[in-house]
C-alpha cells in the first residue's frame, strides 16, 4: 500500500446500497446503541459487587472469582459470536442491526434477573443464582455488543465520518455514566446501605431505557456497505488468523488499548487512596469523574476538525503526548492541594480524551486493513478479537490497583500512613500514568502504521479491489 497522494475517495456506487447518505440519524442511532449497552454495563460495574456481598451475602473473594471466570468466558463468547455472525447470510435489514434488536430483549431480561432477590432462599441458592445469571448476562452482552461494535465499519467507509461515529459512541457512554454515577447512589442506598427493592426498581427502569435505546439504534442506523458473501468465508479460519498476525495496525492498537485500560484501572483504584490519605480530602474525589466527563465534552467538538486536518493517529498521539507531560509535571508538584491537583490533572484528562474519542474509529480501520491483507470482509471476527483481548486484559489486570497500592507500603491497619507509602501513592497516581501515556505516544508515532495518508490510501485501494472483484 503506497502513500496516498489524494484525499479520501468513496467506494464506487456499485459497492453501496442505494440508501440515504450518512448523517445525523446515524450518529444518534450509534450513540443510542452504546447508551443502551452502558445503562446496564455501568450499572453492573457500579453496584453488582456490593449487591452480591450485602444482599446475597456472598464473600468478596467469591465475587472476585465469579468476575474473573465470567470475563474469561466472555472473551471466548466474543470470538465465537463474531465468527458466527460473519458466516450468516445478511438480511434486507443488514448484517448486524437485526442481531442487536433480536438479542437485546433476552439481554435486558437477564440483566434484571441478576438483581432479583427471592425471599427465604439459602446462601447456596444465591451463589448459584449469581453465577448463572451473571455468566448468562455476559454471554448475551456479547451477542449485542459484537454486532454493535462491528456495525460502524459498514455504516460508512469515510475515515472522518468513522471518527464521528467513535465520538458519538463515547458520548453515549459518558451520558450513561453521568446518569448512573450521579443518580444511582442517591436511589439505591438507604441509610448508607444498599436496598434490594430499590436496586431491582432501578434495574427495571434502566432495562426499559436500554430496550428503548436498542430499538432507536436499530431504527436510526443504516448499513450502507454491501457485506461479502458468507460462502466465501467458510473454512477460512486459517487465512483469517494468518491475516490477523500480518495486521500490524490491529496488533499495535490492541497493545496501546490494553496498556491504556490497565492504566485507567490503576488510576481509578489509586485515586481513592491519593485523596483520602495523601491529600486528606476524600470528598474531592467526587470531582474527578465530573472533571473527566467535562474534559471529554470539551474535546468532542475539536476531534472532527483535528482528525480531518491531521488524521486519527496524529490526533490521538498529540493527546497522549500532552497527558504524559502533564502527569510528569504533577509528579514534581507534591505540595498541591487536592483541588489544585484536580484542576491541573484536568489538562491531562483533556489530552487522553482524544484517544478515548477515536479508539473505535481505529478499530474500523484495522477491519479494513484485514480485508486488504486477506481479501475477506470479516468485520465481526476482527472486532471480536479486539473485544476478546480487552476482556482477557480486564480479567488479568482487575487487581492491578490493589497490588500496586500494597507494593508501595500501604497498610489499612494504620490510622496514618508512612511518608514512604504516601510518596508511593503519589507516584502511582502521577509518574506511572505519565510513563504509560508516553509509551502509548511512542507506539502511535513509531509503530502504528496507519497515518492519515495511509488510511486514505487504504480506502482507495479497497474501493479498487472491490470493483475488480465485483
Amino acid at each position: 500500500m503506497e502513500e496516498a497522494k489524494q484525499e479520501y475517495t468513496p467506494l464506487p456506487s456499485g459497492e453501496k446500497n442505494e440508501k440515504a447518505p450518512f448523517g445525523v440519524k446515524d450518529k444518534i442511532g450509534y450513540l443510542l446503541g452504546d447508551l443502551g449497552n452502558d445503562f446496564f454495563f455501568m450499572l453492573v460495574s457500579a453496584f453488582l459487587m456490593v449487591f452480591y456481598t450485602d444482599i446475597f451475602h456472598i464473600s468478596a473473594a467469591l465475587v472476585g472469582m465469579l468476575f474473573l471466570v465470567a470475563r474469561l468466558w466472555d472473551a471466548v463468547a466474543d470470538f465465537a459470536w463474531g465468527r458466527f455472525i460473519d458466516t450468516r447470510k445478511p438480511t434486507a435489514q443488514g448484517k448486524f442491526r437485526p442481531w442487536i434488536l433480536r438479542m437485546s430483549f433476552p439481554l435486558v431480561l437477564t440483566g434484571v434477573l441478576m438483581f432479583v432477590q427471592i425471599p427465604g432462599m439459602s446462601d447456596g441458592f444465591y451463589l448459584a443464582w449469581a453465577f448463572v445469571t451473571y455468566i448468562v448476562w455476559g454471554t448475551l452482552y456479547s451477542t449485542v455488543n459484537i454486532p454493535y461494535g462491528s456495525m460502524a465499519s459498514v455504516i460508512t467507509d469515510n475515515p472522518v465520518e468513522r471518527t464521528t461515529l467513535s465520538t458519538w459512541r463515547t458520548m453515549g457512554a459518558m451520558l450513561a455514566a453521568l446518569v448512573i454515577n450521579v443518580l444511582g447512589p442517591l436511589v439505591v442506598f438507604v441509610d448508607n446501605e444498599i436496598n434490594a427493592d430499590r436496586m431491582l426498581m432501578v434495574a427495571v427502569l434502566f432495562g426499559i431505557l436500554a430496550i428503548t435505546c436498542y430499538i432507536g439504534c436499530y431504527k436510526l442506523s443504516t448499513e450502507r456497505l454491501v457485506a461479502q458473501d458468507p460462502n466465501q468465508q467458510k473454512g477460512s479460519m486459517k487465512v483469517t488468523m494468518k491475516g490477523m498476525l500480518k495486521n500490524k495496525p490491529l496488533i499495535w492498537i490492541l497493545i496501546a488499548s490494553l496498556i491504556f485500560m490497565v492504566n485507567t484501572m490503576l488510576i481509578n483504584a489509586v485515586n481513592v487512596y491519593l485523596f483520602k490519605d495523601y491529600f486528606g480530602n476524600a470528598t474531592a474525589l467526587s470531582m474527578i469523574g465530573l472533571v473527566q466527563t467535562g474534559a471529554v465534552f470539551i474535546a468532542i467538538p475539536l476531534v472532527k476538525p483535528m482528525v480531518k486536518k491531521l488524521g486519527k493517529k496524529e490526533t490521538a498521539a498529540t493527546g497522549m503526548g500532552l497527558a504524559a507531560v502533564v502527569y510528569f509535571v504533577l509528579y514534581y508538584l507534591k505540595d498541591l492541594s487536592a483541588i489544585e491537583f484536580v484542576a491541573f490533572s484536568a489538562v491531562g484528562m483533556f489530552g487522553f480524551a482524544f484517544f478515548n474519542l477515536v479508539i473505535w474509529a481505529f478499530v474500523t480501520d484495522v477491519i479494513d486493513y484485514h480485508e486488504y491483507v486477506t481479501g475477506l470482509r470479516e468485520d465481526a471476527t476482527v472486532y471480536s478479537v479486539y473485544s476478546m483481548a480487552r476482556k482477557i486484559g480486564q480479567a488479568i489486570a482487575g487487581g492491578v490497583g490493589g497490588f500496586a497500592v500494597a507494593a508501595v507500603g500501604y497498610d489499612a491497619a494504620r490510622a496514618v500512613q508512612t511518608q514512604e507509602a504516601l510518596n508511593g501513592i503519589h507516584s502511582l497516581a502521577t509518574l506511572v500514568p505519565s510513563i504509560i501515556y508516553g509509551l502509548i505516544f511512542l507506539i502511535l508515532v513509531f509503530l502504528y502504521p496507519l497515518n492519515k495518508q495511509k488510511t486514505n490510501q487504504l480506502a482507495v485501494d479497497l474501493a479498487e479491489k472491490r470493483k475488480e472483484q465485483g
